[in-house]
C-alpha cells in the first residue's frame, strides 16, 4: 500500500500523501479555503490526528497544557436569546440575576486561581454590552488581577472601539468573543445579535492591540457542513485567535437546546484537530463541556491538538471537573502547566 488515505463516506476528496506533509509543516496562513477545510475534517482519522500532531509539536510543547479559570463576575439578566444560555432572561432557568461582584471578591478568587496553577484569569458578565460605569468596575478587577503576575481575559459582550482601548489600557490582554457557530446556521441559535455584529466586536478588539479569544459550540444539532463554515471563518480571520474554545453544548434544563442529541466524540475530536491544523499557533482550549467528557476523550483531544483548559468548579454557571480531577489526569498524561508571564521573565 502506498499510503494514501481512501475516500471519506462523505465523497469529498481527501489530500494525498504530499498534500498531507504539506499540511503537517503548520504553516500559519488565513486564506483557507472551505473546500480544504471540509477536506481536512473529513480525513480518516488516523492521518488526521497524525497531521495535527505534527503541527502541534511544531508550535508547543506538545506535553504542556496552558490553565485559564473563568469566573462570572455578572450572573444572570441577559437580555439576549442565545438558544443555549441558562444567563438569558427569555428561559427559566434556575439562574438568577445577581449584581457585579466586588473587587475584593474577584482578586480574592483571582488570587485563588493563581494558587491552583492557573496562568490567565477570565472574568465574564452576562451583559448585551457594558454600560460606562460597568466597564469602568471591570477595568478596575483587570488592573488589580494583572498586578498579581496573571494573564487577563474578559468577556463582556459587545465592544465599540473606544471600550476595547479602555480595557487595553487598564492591562486587559485578551477579549473572549466566541462566533458560536458557522453564518448559515447562526440565526437558528440566535435572533438578538447579528454575526455581522460579532465580528464588529472582534475587530474591535484586533484594532485596540487586545488578543482575541474566539471560538464555537458543538452539538447545537448543526450539520457537518456548519462546523465546518464555524472553523473556516476563525482561519480566514485578519489574525488568527490567540485562543480558540471548541466548546461542547451544555445541556441546561428550560433552554431550547435542552434534548439536543448528543455530538459524538470522535466528531469532537475532529474539531479540535482541524482547528489545530488550520490556526497552527493558537492555543485549542477543551472549554464548556468537559464535565460530561471521559478522561479518554480529553486525552484524545489533547492528542488533538488541544493544549489548554478551563480549570475550576464552574464554567460561569455550568459545572466543570474539579481541580483535583484535571491534576490527576494530568499526572497521568504526563502533561504539565504551561509557564504563565511571571514565570516567562525569569
Amino acid at each position: 500500500m502506498d499510503g494514501t488515505p481512501n475516500t471519506p463516506p462523505t465523497g469529498i476528496e481527501p489530500p494525498g500523501v504530499s498534500e498531507l506533509e504539506t499540511l503537517a509543516a503548520g504553516q500559519v496562513r488565513t486564506d483557507w479555503t472551505r473546500e480544504e477545510v471540509a477536506a481536512i475534517l473529513a480525513l480518516p482519522f488516523a492521518d488526521l490526528l497524525y497531521v495535527a500532531q505534527r503541527v502541534h509539536r511544531r508550535h508547543f510543547n506538545p506535553n504542556e497544557v496552558q490553565i485559564s479559570t473563568l469566573l462570572s463576575v455578572k450572573t444572570g439578566g441577559c437580555p439576549e436569546d442565545c438558544s443555549y444560555c441558562p444567563q438569558s432572561v427569555r428561559y427559566t432557568t434556575g439562574v438568577e440575576n445577581e449584581p457585579l461582584l466586588g473587587l475584593d471578591t474577584v482578586l480574592a478568587n483571582a488570587q485563588a486561581a493563581k494558587a491552583n496553577g492557573a496562568t490567565r484569569f477570565c472574568m465574564g458578565a452576562a451583559w448585551r454590552s457594558p454600560k460606562p460605569a460597568q466597564l469602568q468596575q471591570v477595568a478596575e478587577m483587570v488592573s488589580a488581577v494583572s498586578e498579581l503576575g496573571m494573564e487577563t481575559c474578559a468577556t463582556l459582550g459587545m465592544l465599540k472601539p473606544e471600550q476595547a482601548q479602555q480595557l487595553k489600557a487598564a492591562g486587559l490582554d485578551y477579549y473572549n468573543h466566541n462566533l458560536d457557530t458557522s453564518p448559515e446556521y447562526y440565526d437558528s441559535i440566535i435572533s438578538t445579535r447579528t454575526y455581522e455584529m460579532r465580528l464588529n466586536t472582534l475587530e474591535s478588539v484586533r484594532d485596540a492591540g487586545l488578543k482575541v479569544c474566539c471560538g464555537g459550540i458543538v452539538g447545537m444539532g448543526e450539520g457537518e457542513a456548519d462546523r465546518v463554515g464555524l472553523l473556516h471563518t476563525l482561519a480566514t480571520l485578519p489574525e488568527h485567535p490567540g485562543s480558540v474554545p471548541i466548546n461542547q453544548l451544555v445541556q441546561v434544563a428550560g433552554t431550547p437546546l435542552a434534548g439536543t442529541a448528543a455530538v459524538d466524540p470522535i466528531d469532537f475530536a475532529r474539531m479540535v484537530a482541524c482547528a489545530r491544523i488550520l490556526m497552527p499557533a493558537a492555543h485549542v482550549r477543551l472549554s464548556a463541556g468537559r464535565e460530561d467528557m471521559s478522561d479518554e476523550l480529553q486525552a484524545l483531544c489533547f492528542l488533538a491538538g488541544a493544549n489548554s483548559i478551563f480549570y475550576g468548579e464552574k464554567l460561569l454557571t455550568t459545572p466543570n471537573p474539579e481541580a483535583d480531577n484535571d491534576r490527576r489526569l494530568m499526572q497521568r498524561l504526563g502533561i504539565a502547566p504551561e509557564p504563565g508571564r511571571a514565570a516567562d521573565t525569569h
